[in-house]
């Protein structure tokens, strides 16, 4: 099993996406790369703690490899928008991809200068080794199956 972490603008959505997708193991919504320990929800949406709203995968790379995995991250999210997707402004809602093992960064590399040919405007997703990540309360996870009809900003149809 590999591990992942994704920003993609409000976590509740990207959450159910990668639900969806074979060879998904286990999703997790959290704060990534911030600068404060334990972090709370109301300090993220002030925007003072420098964390994204992030989605931890752990993924089977036999059935959902990196690079397949990343074709869905960027069909779920606008890659040209800083601090923003959906309806959704905020420095936590920045679009990132955290790694843990040095080795995939060529495949998201790859991967991401792919993406760029697709747009006239430049990418400014974020990728970064993860620095930290802290799991979001108990009512985040798997939100939108919990609250069905709740807010998403990605077409979980896609």
């Amino acid at each position: 099993m590999k591990e992942v972490y994704l920003a993609g603008g409000c976590f509740w959505g990207m959450q159910a996406y990668f639900d969806l997708r074979n060879g998904i193991e286990k999703t997790v919504v959290g704060y990534a790369n911030g600068n404060t320990e334990n972090p709370t929800y109301q300090q993220v949406c002030a925007n003072t703690t420098g964390f994204a709203e992030t989605l931890y995968i752990k993924y089977d790379e036999n059935e959902m490899p990196l690079n397949k995995l990343l074709d869905e991250f960027w069909k779920a999210i606008d890659p040209t928008l800083l601090n923003r997707q959906g309806g959704d402004t905020g420095t936590q809602y920045r679009t990132g991809i955290y790694y843990v093992d040095g080795e995939d960064l060529k495949i998201i590399n790859k991967s991401l200068e792919k993406e760029a040919l697709k747009y006239s405007k430049p990418i400014v997703t974020e990728v970064l080794p993860l620095k930290n990540f802290y799991e979001a309360e108990e009512y985040h996870q798997k939100y939108l199956e919990k609250n069905p009809g709740g807010y998403c900003h990605i077409d979980l149809g896609l």
